[in-house]
């Protein structure tokens, strides 16, 4: 864990406690209607029910989508949302920090929770600087003289070096909420001293993130096998000198991949036998899945999952790992016909006693797909900071809450 301050250290009776979460939801770009609750949910049953249960005065700090996106709405249903899974109403006022909300803050009462507007309909929410820059701010500077204590509980934000996310550490006590903490214990143990073998399974559509991923944790001698499959399967066997086919290698030049092959050509002869690409795959013909050894490449049909053969070397090393982690389905999953990979290998993860940590939006939606959420050892909702946490990256909202820490 970094040397951080967590909801224990503080006392929040009578306390006005401004709580940055994140509430981002999947939303229909048609009737506006937020379509799933998974991470008011999270937030809802952890952090802020303990801060209600604990008399605190509860403001909630959050975004929804990008300005001109369908998606960027404004708090008003996440508030009913919210006020349904605690049971009680939940306040809401359509501003940030101007005198409607600084007038609704200072109404509170002990064990309420007031949700501010969208931090987003601020134009300067989304602009990177250091917490000192951004305490400058009118957002910062109208709202901490009101709160006693700040609360960063949106880890899938913390990549994020927006005014909301790190301004308020600078002149606020402050602390991370308990899924932050949970999120930064669980990377803990499979980025810092994992029990090993440490596997990473890296699939999905973001083959540069493969490549960083696998380089950071090669390089530091964290993982000890790196299985692919999905786009990253296609370019690291592109790697290893196999033409895929005209469709394959177009998507892989229309995505504009091919300029990491020599990175990923290097991190191979570097690492030898630590890098594991497929060794049959399933192709589409006709809608059918058929399956062919990667000998048989180029093909003519695109690739759409790894073959029963890999999938087999896939669970062996899977079945002997103490420490896995999953980013990416094996293939497309949400086209039965190329389930088997994604399957077949969530399924010995869920059968090994390795602690395992799956992340990323597909993943955990194959992982719930296919009724083995109980079954893993950490379900991370995070996207881009998690990703950027397993390449090493210093997240801006974490080293806010360390800067913080330190000043006490």
């Amino acid at each position: 864990m970094p040397k951080i301050l967590t909801i224990e250290d503080f006392d929040f009776k009578g306390k006005t406690a401004l709580v940055r979460v994140d509430f981002n939801s999947p939303v229909d770009p048609q009737t506006k209607k937020v379509l799933d609750d998974t991470r008011i949910q999270a937030h809802a049953e952890t952090t802020i029910r303990e801060l209600m249960e604990k008399d605190a005065k509860v403001v909630i700090l959050a975004h929804q989508g990008r300005p001109g996106e369908p998606d960027f709405i404004s708090l008003q249903q996440h508030t009913e949302i919210l006020g349904k899974i605690l049971g009680k109403p939940v306040k809401y006022v359509n501003d940030v920090f101007n005198e409607k909300a600084q007038q609704a803050i200072r109404e509170l009462k002990e064990g309420e929770i007031l949700v501010l507007d969208n931090v987003r309909t601020y134009a300067g929410e989304r602009k990177k600087g250091t917490p000192e820059d951004h305490a400058k701010t009118e957002f910062v500077q109208k709202l901490a003289p009101l709160a006693d204590v700040f609360v960063n509980d949106a880890f899938a934000a913390a990549h994020r070096a927006h005014v909301s996310i790190v301004g308020f550490t600078a002149v606020l006590p402050s602390a991370a909420g308990r899924i932050m903490e949970r999120e930064l214990k669980a990377l803990g143990k499979v980025l810092h001293a994992p029990e090993k073998p440490c596997v990473y399974i890296l699939g999905g559509a973001k083959a540069d993130d493969a490549l960083r991923i696998s380089q950071y944790v090669l390089k530091n001698n964290i993982a000890d096998h790196i299985l692919t499959g999905g786009i990253a399967g296609h370019l690291f066997l592109v790697a290893k000198g196999a033409d895929l086919g005209k469709p394959n290698m177009k998507l892989l030049e229309k995505k504009e991949l091919m300029n990491l092959v020599p990175g990923i050509r290097e991190l191979t002869k570097k690492h030898p036998g630590k890098i594991e690409a497929p060794i049959d795959l399933a192709v589409e013909v006709d809608g059918k899945r058929k399956e062919i050894a990667s000998e048989e490449l180029p093909t003519d049909y695109p690739i759409f999952d790894i073959g029963a053969e890999t999938i087999r070397k896939y669970v062996s090393i899977v079945s002997n790992a103490k420490s896995i982690v999953v980013s990416g389905p094996l293939g497309v999953y949400e086209n039965r016909e190329f389930l088997a990979g994604t399957k077949g290998v969530l399924e010995a993860i869920a059968a090994s006693k390795a602690y395992s940590l799956v992340g990323g939006g597909h993943t955990v939606a194959a992982v719930e797909e296919l009724g083995l959420a109980n079954k893993m050892g950490y379900i991370s909702t995070a996207g881009g900071a998690l990703i950027e946490f397993l390449m090493g990256e210093e997240l801006p909202g974490v080293a806010a809450l360390e800067k913080a820490a330190a000043r006490t």
